[in-house]
């Protein structure tokens, strides 16, 4: 049977449209800007931005989420900022942390809105609601037996100084920092966090890029570990060599299988020599804390540039989030991944399971007068599975930064996206 030209026109439009929306807002919940937490003064070595006047004097900013996972009780998780303000040169003085927290989601009940749609700081350890980012809502990353393997700040009795722009090369480490052996922003650039089955905690890095494994308090077990054959120009190991990988290209996703013994380390540009535009998955394992030589390979999409995060299915699947810049039209989408299914090439195969950019949100959660919610931040880098259908995702406002408003701090939006289809979350088949 043939159609009128105008009616298949109609009829492929209405196909797009569901297929674009096929994933919905049913949770919204955001974080101001201006969120803090008690510590030492933050952004000496950063211009004030967006309004916001900078240094941050006796605090640090609570921004730049760049990994989640679950925390103490339901409902709440733990989150992980990420180098603080950027680069190695201007985040001496940014602590690396995670913070515990909890969304007030706002939800549709079947008849009314219902959540404030606000996060609020919990106890780490309890989950209890707490009145503001306080000692009891953070852990703190440490390095005080000198495991890392490199200089850090703590070690020092100045902050490093680049030699021009904010700041000065006489500004001290606080005592504390250097009595505890903090972790800052110029010591690792921490992109990616997840728990082993022991309950050690690893961290990705983007600054090596290396592996870094500290306890449930925070502290450094051992000593960084590299990824032979790639360095970043921020490798304290270079040494005048060429890097093999760009700046900020490290190991911006990685995920843990459901036994907690491997990680899939997922870097977020290519290594010079690998076809341009793939990105190596790399198998680690937790009980050798050595990598165990197989490899697959991540394409782009032709309009994305980078990828945000990555966090398991199952044994063989994973959900990678990836995007673009500022550029537009704005690219951010979310995909499940199958590293049994390769391509000639040894690309895993990829399917799009939500578009962040046209989610469906027939309630107006965010309140915005419109029923299609767009998620158009530069960075988007968290994502959890909250079941079959739900995901959890968060952007990484890099604060003081702006990106969707001009002269004003992005927020940090908690998203819970229902997916048109299941996961499968309880498929048994093993990793190939």
């Amino acid at each position: 049977m043939s159609f009128p030209r105008f009616v298949l026109s109609a009829l492929a439009l209405a196909s797009l449209c569901a297929t674009a929306q096929a994933a919905e807002l049913v949770g919204y919940a955001s974080l101001p800007a201006d969120t803090f937490a008690k510590g030492p003064t933050a952004g000496q070595f950063v211009s004030s931005a967006n309004g916001r006047t900078l240094p941050l004097v006796d605090k640090q900013p609570v921004q730049g989420f760049s990994a989640v996972l679950p925390g103490p009780v339901a409902g709440t998780y733990r989150v992980m900022p990420d180098n603080g303000f950027g680069n190695k040169a201007n985040s001496p003085d940014a602590m690396l942390r995670t913070y515990t927290l909890q969304p007030n989601f706002r939800t549709w009940d079947g008849s009314a809105l219902v959540g404030e749609g606000n996060v609020l700081p919990v106890n780490e350890k309890t989950g209890a609601v707490v009145a503001a980012f306080t000692d009891e809502t953070f852990t703190a990353l440490k390095d005080p037996d000198g495991l890392i393997g490199f200089t850090k700040v703590a070690d020092r009795e100045f902050y490093p100084y680049s030699g021009s722009g904010p700041g000065a090369a006489d500004i001290p480490v606080p005592q504390k920092v250097r009595d505890g052996g903090y972790l800052t922003g110029s010591d690792l650039d921490i992109e990616s966090m997840r728990r082993d089955k022991n309950g050690y905690f690893w961290f990705g890095d983007e600054f090596g890029p290396f592996l870094v494994k500290t306890n449930k308090n925070g502290k450094v077990m051992r000593a960084a570990i590299p990824m032979a054959g790639v360095q970043s120009p921020d490798n304290p190991f270079l040494n005048g060599a060429q890097p093999t990988l760009n700046g900020s290209n490290g190991f911006e996703g990685m995920a843990i299988n459901a036994a907690g013994d491997h990680l899939y380390t997922l870097l977020e540009g290519s290594v010079v020599g690998d076809t341009p535009k793939t990105l190596r998955i790399n198998e680690f394992s937790v009980d050798d804390e050595a990598y165990t030589g197989r490899q697959w390979h991540y394409k782009l999409d032709d309009a994305g540039t980078n990828i945000g995060d990555m966090t398991a299915v199952n044994a063989h699947q994973f959900i990678v989030l990836e995007r673009n810049g500022t550029q537009d039209p704005r690219f951010k989408r979310v995909y499940l991944i199958d590293l049994n299914v390769v391509d000639a090439d040894g690309n895993v195969q990829k399917t799009e399971i939500a578009d962040l950019m046209n989610l469906a949100d027939p309630h107006d959660l965010n309140q915005d007068s419109s029923q299609t919610f767009t998620f158009p931040w530069v960075t988007i880098e968290d994502v959890l599975v909250l079941d079959a259908s739900t995901l959890l995702i968060i952007n990484d406002n890099n604060y003081p930064g702006s990106s969707k408003t001009a002269g004003v701090p992005d927020i940090t939006e908690f998203l819970r996206v229902k997916l048109d289809q299941k996961l499968a979350l309880k498929d048994k088949t093993p990793l190939n």
